[in-house]
């Protein structure tokens, strides 16, 4: 089988526009969330959230393609236009119909959704934009980005839910590694911070109410924590062959040595109690990389910061690791950037493979009384720490009981 390594990131999230400015602050331990500014939260149970700062959309589209894209089309031309730039394909000339982009996106374009609702009520629908359709539609993120950087291959979205872009990068890696494509740029994209996508999670009571304390509100394991806190941005890899990046002198970052995908079976928005589907998911990704449990350094949990969400993910994790939690250092970056939803899994790849370059383990931060389960367990509270990291896992579960578990290795 071919081997499949990262040659590019890009990241826009609520702690940076690039992926030096996000994991700087990672680092750092530092909150993204704040109160909501998008529209008036302030009759809505939840009035946080990790809404991306300062970002021109002006800066990666012109103005007519601004107005006829919603916001998580900008975001994913702007972290895919980071990572290409990365890469250096910018001055490679790459075979177009060998070049595939897959692209996970949770929900799509609430935000058009809801203008030309309103539109269509106030003023009839003649007023309806001819570009409403494509504007919002999930798979014009892949569909935009083949069309800019004029890729030919395989081309779709993988939607399902939190699990979205860790499914698109497993996805990507999987058609390089079976030989259908050579360069896979692969992430994800969301921007749900609208009046729905919020009042809808907070009719779930899915969302954390600690409005008065918002870089406080995220806090995964932790005895006080109450829910998510929504987030939106885009994260995107450039996956290749080893020996393609190798030959053109490509910058390496790590090699995915291994993904796996299954489903709870279970309930709609509740993971199964024991864990089953992750512990399934964990196992058949260490079986599919050919890695032993003991090998892995660092796990970026999926740790939503959900009462129950969280101490089901950490059992599956002590059933895995049973004879290597001394070793293992867990964390979820979620406490601070919130959580992406269909993004997420992508922008914590990103911070996998950054802690492999860097040799840093992010922290969790506002894990300050945690839960009695976290005993025997390095959750990295409150402060990152150096140490040199081989071997990255990173979780995510979704809705529906989606799962998806994704390796990275440093290349050897």
């Amino acid at each position: 089988m071919r081997r499949v390594v990262v040659t590019g990131l890009g990241v826009i999230s609520p702690l940076g526009l690039s992926v030096t400015d996000t994991w700087q602050k990672i680092k750092l331990g530092m909150s993204g969330i704040e109160k909501i500014s998008r529209f008036d939260a302030s009759e809505f149970p939840s009035q946080i959230a990790g809404e991306v700062k300062n970002f021109d959309p002006s800066n990666y589209l012109e103005s007519k393609e601004i107005k006829k894209t919603d916001r998580f089309i900008h975001f994913a031309i702007a972290s895919a236009t980071e990572a290409w730039r990365d890469s250096k394909l910018n001055d490679y000339e790459f075979k177009p119909n060998r070049a595939a982009c897959i692209f996970g996106v949770g929900i799509g374009g609430l935000e058009m959704w809801e203008r030309y609702h309103e539109i269509l009520l106030k003023e009839g629908p003649r007023k309806i934009s001819p570009f409403l359709i494509p504007g919002m539609i999930a798979n014009l993120a892949p569909g935009q980005l083949a069309i800019k950087f004029g890729l030919k291959g395989p081309n779709f979205t993988t939607t399902s839910a939190c699990a979205s872009s860790a499914h698109s990068i497993g996805e990507g890696y999987r058609l390089i590694q079976s030989g259908l494509a050579d360069i896979v740029v692969a992430g994800g994209s969301e921007a749900a911070i609208t009046p729905l996508g919020v009042g809808g999670f907070s009719a779930l009571r899915a969302l954390s109410t600690r409005n008065d304390e918002p870089q406080r509100a995220s806090r995964p394991w932790d005895k006080g924590r109450d829910g998510f806190v929504i987030s939106e941005g885009s994260a995107t890899l450039i996956l290749e062959e080893l020996e393609h990046a190798t030959k053109r002198g490509a910058k390496i970052y790590a090699e995915i040595i291994g993904y796996y995908a299954n489903c709870d079976a279970y309930h709609i928005t509740a993971p199964s109690e024991e864990g089953e589907g992750a512990i399934e998911c964990m196992l058949g990704c260490l079986e599919h990389s050919k890695l032993e449990p003991h090998q892995v350094d660092y796990i970026n949990a999926h740790g939503t910061s959900t009462p129950s969400g969280d101490l089901i993910e950490l059992k599956a994790i002590k059933t895995v690791f049973k004879d290597s939690l001394d070793k293992i250092c867990i964390s979820s970056t979620k406490s601070m950037t919130g959580h992406l939803l269909g993004a997420a899994g992508a922008l914590e790849a990103v911070f996998c493979i950054m802690a492999i370059v860097d040799n840093f383990i992010p922290p969790t931060i506002n894990l300050e009384d945690p839960e009695p389960d976290c005993e025997g367990c390095d959750l990295v509270p409150l402060k990152g720490k150096e140490r040199k990291i081989d071997v990255a896992l990173s979780n995510s579960f979704g809705f529906g009981g989606t799962n998806a578990c994704l390796l990275f290795k440093r290349l050897t």
